[in-house]
């Protein structure tokens, strides 16, 4: 897929992004983004700045987790495959 230009709304600023993905992927993974920072927002009431890096860290959490979960199931279909030969 060829690279598009996309501009997407996150903690009220602009941002324009170039990118092989989908504009409608873009948009989505900003407002995912959007929705993590304003929730943090109002329930911290902590300035953006330091919001942005809390919510960079929870979702890196998210990803880590998620990337070991992917592992150990990855894992287990291995072995449930090897316990089939």
């Amino acid at each position: 897929m060829e690279k598009q230009r996309v501009t997407v709304r996150v903690a009220g600023k602009e941002y324009g992004l170039v990118s092989s993905d989908s504009p409608e992927h873009l948009n989505r993974v900003a407002a995912y983004l959007d929705r993590q920072i304003t929730e943090t927002v109002f329930a911290t009431r902590l300035p953006k700045e330091t919001v942005t890096v809390l919510v960079a860290m929870n979702i890196a959490d998210e990803l880590m987790k998620a990337k070991d979960e992917n592992a150990r199931l990855r894992r287990e279909i291995a072995a449930l495959r090897e316990k089939e030969n």
